[in-house]
């Protein structure tokens, strides 16, 4: 089956991957381009999962000012400074900044949240869901479901992108080392709103 040059580049271009590999991909889709790129986008981020053990120390710090009232600091890793210096990396470190300027949140993952903090919120909500008269054994269950919303919505990869609310930034991040192919972590972060301390 023969495959149109243009999407073969085409795919190529929003993969990073080489035009041999875009090639076999679209002939393995019959030529459908969505079907291609769902295919390579899987392929991809199974290798960033993998990618994902490997140490990143190179990378950026970059800053965010919103009118003067919000100011934001992260530094995002990958391995080598050649990725750091590309677009692509410094677009990501840049939005990532912003989305934090825009979401206040309170920690990057759920990794992060205290162990105390996460005890604390646990009982709120077990002595919630008891009053509530839920079934005895439903308690944990419910509880673990009313968690996991609770913490997705102040964990920084786990809230949707605000310039593409379909996608948490968790995957914003997955996309960028299927793309660019290595690990990329996001370190450490600092919100700072005028008159507001923590």
């Amino acid at each position: 089956m023969s495959v149109s040059l243009d999407d073969v580049k085409r795919l190529k271009d929003l993969t990073g991957v080489g035009l041999s590999d875009a090639k076999n991909a679209l002939v393995e889709a019959d030529g459908d381009f969505d079907k291609a790129l769902e295919a390579m986008r899987k392929k991809g981020l199974t290798r960033a999962e993998k990618k994902g053990e490997r140490e990143a120390r190179e990378g950026l710090v970059d800053s965010y000012v919103h009118g003067g009232r919000i100011g934001v600091l992260v530094e995002i890793n990958c391995e080598t400074d050649f990725v750091a210096r590309t677009d692509d990396f410094k677009n990501l470190v840049h939005d990532v900044a912003m989305h934090i300027a825009a979401t206040s949140p309170q920690f990057i993952s759920i990794d992060d949240v205290p162990a105390e903090e996460r005890e604390r919120v646990a009982g709120e909500f077990t002595d919630k869901v008891k009053g509530e008269g839920k079934p005895e054994a439903m308690v944990p269950q419910i509880v673990e479901g009313m968690l996991k919303k609770y913490f997705a919505e102040k964990c920084l990869l786990d809230q949707p992108f605000i310039k593409n609310p379909d996608q948490t930034v968790g995957g914003l991040v997955k996309d960028h080392v299927a793309r660019l192919g290595e690990n990329i972590v996001v370190r450490q972060m600092r919100r700072i709103e005028l008159g507001v301390s923590e």
